[in-house]
């Protein structure tokens, strides 16, 4: 089911441009990420790319698709957990997103939406311990990493500054169930072609 959501927004994607008013955009972005597993919460700073298009649906209302790369430096350590001086951490990393964008125009450069669709993250454990460094010759560090699904919602504001350069506010929160969620609070800078 989520291969087959993720293809269609793929496909939504790439099926746009064929549109008379579709608009595309490309856009570099960065904010605040607060990951949050099992009731711990752990703030970093996230920062990506997107891309996208916009297709005006009337005057005042348009939809749009936007897929995006992140990555974060949230990330949770404990200290001496199994003996003195070792050090466990949990860390928030990639990220990739498929959203549906639904909005409305306020003037000539100002638009409010709101953004629901599939996301995608990878997760990270790792162990760093001194007696693993004298016991295993060097490799003093252990680690596993899983990708969770999920889905993401949430709304923004873009004003554009010229017809092709805009600026955007958007918050984000993903929920990938296994106790593991996101807030994103996202600036970004992108041009439109």
């Amino acid at each position: 089911m989520k291969k087959i959501a993720l293809l269609a927004a793929s496909a939504a994607l790439f099926a746009l441009p064929a549109a008379a008013n579709a608009q595309a955009f490309v856009q570099i972005e960065g904010g605040l990420d607060v990951a949050q597993h099992d009731g711990d919460s752990e703030a970093g700073v996230q920062y990506g790319v997107s891309a996208g298009y916009d297709y005006q649906l009337s005057n005042n209302l348009f939809v749009g698709v936007q897929g995006s790369y992140g990555d974060s430096s949230a990330r949770d350590c404990a200290h001496d957990v199994l003996e003195a001086g070792d050090r466990a951490c949990l860390e928030a990393r990639r990220d990739l997103a498929a959203v549906v964008r639904l909005g409305t125009n306020i003037g000539a450069r100002n638009k409010l939406y709101v953004l629901g669709g599939y996301t995608n993250t990878r997760v990270g454990v790792s162990y760093k311990s001194d007696t693993l460094d004298q016991n295993l010759a060097g490799f003093s560090d252990l680690g596993a990493h899983d990708t969770l699904n999920g889905f993401r919602v949430g709304a923004g504001y873009e004003y554009d500054v010229t017809s092709n350069l805009f600026i955007k506010a958007e918050y984000r929160y993903s929920n990938y169930g296994s106790d593991f969620s996101r807030h994103q609070g996202v600036l970004a800078v992108g041009t439109k072609f």
